[in-house]
């Protein structure tokens, strides 16, 4: 799971709990020049966490959903607390407690989302996972252009079900928008995190309570099986390509990119999941659900763009937001 692709704010975006604000890139490059190497980042991110999650949904027959989560959570957790080694000491309640809840909300997002791919195909389950995202840039905005994305988010949701969702697990399809809710949650607490606090400390910290509270499901699960040396290194495997890579692919990307090309870049998740299922996992995509992503992929970039664009009316000339 990545940076939000539609709830871009008005204000500098956030790193993934760095608290690193970045709109403009460095001044005295013209500016394709200076888009062209965070992009590829950006782009890089995305491949790495879609391909990631494919090769979770190959691991579940040995480690099961759970299993799959515990793994890349306890892995990645370790790899960024050893890496970042975040302060224990001299944080508030109020910090901790949004630590907390940014940790649950992790926890919560993997958890129901590889629960969604075990049983529809990836790109239906990132689409419907990314309507929590443009749900919440919805609710946020106060412009009534943002209702005619959510319309055309829901056209292609509707295109996607044929109408009633026959051909997909109902279960499945549940856990996917129960992801989306929690990665809504995710995007409101990444960015208080970010605030409170410094560098890739709340993320590292929000990883460890993520990684404990799947722990005790992972081993009801999978037990054992957890500590096959096959399993272990696919685990790892899987936690790099979906969390530690990504997240400094992002981290980099967003010292150099301006938000609104970050946000808009993230809105091709789900084509990049629906190649990910086909190529891995051989999900071919009928031209029906092909539209239906496309769909939502364009009411994404719609609500990233009228976002921008209210941050920007906002901000008069010689002024800075």
């Amino acid at each position: 799971m990545t940076i939000p692709s539609a709830a871009i704010p008005s204000t500098p975006a956030v790193a993934p709990a760095t608290g690193q604000g970045n709109t403009s890139a460095p001044t005295g490059t013209p500016r394709g020049r200076r888009s062209l190497g965070p992009v590829g980042l950006v782009l890089a991110g995305g491949i790495s966490v879609q391909f990631g999650g494919a090769l979770a949904v190959t691991l579940m027959p040995r480690a099961g959903a759970l299993g799959v989560v515990t793994l890349r959570l306890l892995v990645a957790a370790i790899v960024l607390l050893v890496v970042c080694r975040p302060r224990l000491r001299g944080h508030s309640r109020a910090d901790w407690t949004t630590v907390v809840v940014f940790g649950l909300a992790m926890a919560g997002m993997n958890g129901l989302f590889y629960q969604s791919v075990a049983r529809i195909p990836l790109g239906t389950a990132v689409t419907l996972e990314v309507l929590g995202p443009l749900a919440l840039s919805v609710l946020a905005s106060r412009r009534a252009v943002n209702f005619l994305w959510a319309g055309l988010a829901l056209a292609g949701v509707v295109l996607l079900g044929g109408g009633g969702f026959d051909s997909l697990d109902p279960l499945g399809v549940a856990f996917a928008l129960g992801a989306g809710v929690m990665w809504a949650a995710y995007i409101v607490f990444s960015a208080r995190t970010g605030r409170r606090f410094p560098q890739a400390d709340g993320l590292a910290l929000a990883m460890g309570v993520a990684a404990l509270v799947f722990l005790p499901l992972g081993i009801a699960e999978s037990g054992t099986k957890l500590l096959e040396p096959t399993t272990l290194a696919l685990g790892a495997a899987v936690a790099v390509l979906s969390s530690v890579l990504p997240y400094t692919l992002e981290l980099l990307a967003l010292r150099r990119l301006p938000a609104s090309t970050f946000a808009i870049l993230m809105s091709l998740e789900p084509a990049i999941a629906a190649a990910a299922g086909f190529l891995i996992l051989s999900q071919a995509l009928t031209l029906t659900e092909s539209a239906a992503i496309a769909l939502v992929i364009a009411a994404s970039m719609g609500a990233v763009r009228t976002q921008v664009g209210r941050g920007r009316a906002k901000t008069l000339p010689g002024q800075s937001a």
